[in-house]
C-alpha cells in the first residue's frame, strides 16, 4: 500500500509529529478506527442535540425520543464514516480499480449501498445495545460502548465486501 497523506494538515508547532503519524496510519486498521472516532463524535453530537434539543418541542415522550434521536444519529455518522473511508481508509483500492471515483456517481452510490448493507449489522448491534444500556447507565456512555463492539463486525465487512481488493487480471 503507497504512503497516504494525513487527513488533515497539522499545525506547525505539530510537524514534528507527522513521521510518527504517518507510520500508524500506514495500517488501514488505526485509519477506519480514526474515521470510526470521528463517526462517533458525529453520532454522539447529533444525538445529544436531538434528544436533548430539537425533539423535546415535537416528542414528550423521553424513550421514543431516544428511538428517533438514535436512527437520526446513525444516519448522519453512516454518511460521515462512508465519505472518510472511501476517501482515505480504502482509497488507495478504490484509485487502482479501473473506472473507480470517489464523488457523486454510479459507482459510490453503489459502494454506499454495500457500505450500509455491511454496517447494518454493526447497527442493529449498536441501536439495540445502546437501548438495552441506557436502563443501566447514561444513554450517552451506553451509546459509546455499543459503537466500540458494532466496529469490529463493520470494519470486517467492509473490508471483505465494500471495499475488497479486486484481483489483477493476468497480464497486468
Amino acid at each position: 500500500m503507497s504512503d497516504m497523506p494525513l487527513p488533515v494538515v497539522l499545525p506547525s508547532w505539530l510537524r514534528w509529529a507527522e513521521p510518527l503519524l504517518q507510520c500508524m496510519f500506514r495500517w488501514r486498521y488505526l485509519r477506519f478506527a480514526t474515521v470510526g472516532a470521528s463517526g462517533t463524535v458525529v453520532n454522539i453530537a447529533v444525538l445529544f442535540v436531538m434528544q436533548e434539543w430539537l425533539l423535546t418541542i415535537l416528542i414528550a415522550d423521553r424513550s421514543l425520543r431516544l428511538s428517533l434521536a438514535l436512527v437520526c444519529a446513525i444516519a448522519v455518522a453512516t454518511v460521515n464514516n462512508f465519505s472518510w473511508n472511501s476517501l482515505w481508509t480504502w482509497a488507495d483500492r478504490l484509485l487502482d480499480e479501473p473506472g473507480a471515483n470517489i464523488g457523486m456517481d454510479a459507482a459510490s452510490g453503489k459502494r454506499f449501498v454495500k457500505y450500509a448493507l455491511s454496517c447494518w449489522l454493526g447497527m442493529l448491534i449498536q441501536y439495540g445495545l445502546t437501548l438495552f444500556l441506557s436502563v443501566y447507565m447514561y444513554y450517552l456512555v451506553a451509546n459509546v460502548l455499543s459503537i466500540v463492539v458494532a466496529s469490529v463486525s463493520n470494519y470486517l465487512t467492509n473490508d471483505w465486501w465494500t471495499f475488497r481488493q479486486r484481483p489483477v487480471p493476468p497480464g497486468e
